[in-house]
């Protein structure tokens, strides 16, 4: 039986994200590349790092 992941924690997410996009990379998906790029975008640039924890939090089936 799979499980889904509520709605109303993924906008937490999406909401998290706009501050501390590591954050919820390291949430979603552990200490992986994921998360390492995310730094690597952020220290880029705000936006980035946003796009890209978005991104992570609308391609993760249920992993928090």
């Amino acid at each position: 039986m799979p499980t889904t992941v509520s709605p109303t924690r993924d906008v937490l997410l999406y909401f998290l994200a706009i501050f501390v996009p590591p954050l919820v990379v390291f949430f979603k998906r552990g200490c992986t590349a994921d998360f390492w790029i995310n730094i690597c975008l952020w220290i880029l640039g705000w936006i980035p790092g946003v796009l890209h924890a978005w991104y992570i939090i609308s391609r993760s089936e249920g992993v928090m």
